[in-house]
C-alpha cells in the first residue's frame, strides 16, 4: 500500500449531479483495490462484506444525513474502520476531519497503521469504556461517560450498530454527550432496532429469524433470549425519540429498516437527528 494508491480518485467532470456524484463515489470505493481492508478474521470486522457495507453507509450518510466534505465527523464505536475507510474518499483533505473512538485496541491499532499515515485528517483513539461483550475489563463506566472532546466540536456524529448493544441508561448518557458535542445544526446518524407492533409480532412473516426479540420486564428493552443480553438490543418504539429529545436533539428522519421484513434500502432502523441549540 502506498500513499499515492490511497489518494482519492478524481471526480470526472461529467458527474456534476448530486445523486450521480454519490453513486459514482460509492462505485469508486467498491472498485478501488488499493483501499485498506482488514483480514476477515480480524477483531470485530462485523457482518457482511467490509467494503460493500462501508460504501453503502457512505451513501446513507450523504443522502439521508446530509454529510458534507468539510464536516468534522465523530465516529463512536469506529471498530476497525468500516465507516472510516470509505469516508477517506469523501471528506476534504484540508477542511474535513474525522475522529474515531472505540474501546477495542486491535481495531484502533489497525486504523492508525493503515489509514492515518495516508490521511492525517483521520485520527483514532481508544477510550476504555466497559462493555460486557466488547471490553469487560474497561475502566470507564458507560453510565459515567465523558467523551474527550470540547463542546460543539463536531458537525456530524456516527453511531452505527452501537445502541443495538447498549442498555437504556447508557443510551441516555451517550446521547447526552452527543448533544454536548454537536454544534447547533449538527447532525447525528444513528442505527437501532425499534420494536414496534410489526417487528414484535413478525406481522410480515419475513423478520430476520436471528432477531426474535422478547420484552425484558417492564423496561423499554427487548432482547433475543438465545443470545447474550447485549448481543442484540431492541427498544420500544418511542424510547429513542424521547431520548433524543432529552439530549437536545430533534429527529428529522426516522426510517425503518428491512430487518423487520419490510422493504427498505437499509437493514437496521435509521435516525437522523439535529442539534437545535442556540445559533442554529
Amino acid at each position: 500500500m502506498s500513499e499515492i494508491a490511497l489518494r482519492q480518485e478524481s471526480t470526472p467532470a461529467s458527474a456534476p449531479a448530486r445523486e450521480d456524484r454519490v453513486q459514482w463515489l460509492q462505485d469508486a470505493v467498491l472498485r478501488n483495490r488499493f483501499l485498506p481492508q482488514p483480514a476477515p478474521d480480524s477483531v470485530f470486522v462485523g457482518d457482511g462484506d467490509f467494503k460493500a457495507v462501508g460504501a453503502e453507509f457512505l451513501g446513507h450518510f450523504i443522502r439521508m444525513g446530509g454529510l458534507l466534505p468539510e464536516s468534522r465527523v465523530l465516529d463512536i464505536g469506529c471498530g476497525i474502520g468500516r465507516m472510516a475507510v470509505p469516508l477517506t474518499q469523501y471528506l476534504d483533505f484540508e477542511k474535513g476531519r474525522y475522529s474515531g473512538i472505540d474501546p477495542v485496541e486491535g481495531g484502533i491499532a489497525w486504523c492508525r497503521r493503515f489509514v492515518t499515515p495516508a490521511y492525517p485528517n483521520f485520527a483514532f483513539q481508544r477510550v476504555d469504556i466497559a462493555h460486557d461483550l466488547y471490553n469487560p475489563q474497561g475502566k470507564i463506566s458507560g453510565k459515567a461517560l465523558k467523551l474527550p472532546y470540547a463542546d460543539r466540536h463536531f458537525d456530524f456524529v456516527i453511531m452505527t450498530s452501537i445502541v443495538t448493544h447498549l442498555p437504556p441508561d447508557e443510551v441516555l448518557v451517550y446521547l447526552s454527550e452527543i448533544g454536548r458535542l454537536l454544534r447547533p445544526g449538527g447532525r447525528l446518524f444513528m442505527t437501532a432496532f425499534v420494536v414496534d407492533s410489526v417487528a414484535a409480532a413478525n406481522e410480515t412473516g419475513r423478520r430476520d429469524p436471528r432477531l426474535a426479540f422478547q420484552r425484558d420486564g417492564d423496561g423499554p428493552c427487548w432482547f433475543v433470549p438465545e443470545l447474550p443480553r447485549l448481543a442484540a438490543v431492541g427498544f420500544d418504539d418511542g424510547f429513542l425519540d424521547g431520548a433524543l429529545g432529552r439530549a437536545g436533539l430533534t429527529a428529522i428522519t426516522k426510517s425503518l429498516g428491512s430487518w423487520r421484513g419490510q422493504a427498505a434500502d437499509h437493514y437496521q432502523d435509521v435516525f437522523v437527528a439535529e442539534q437545535r441549540g442556540s445559533g442554529a
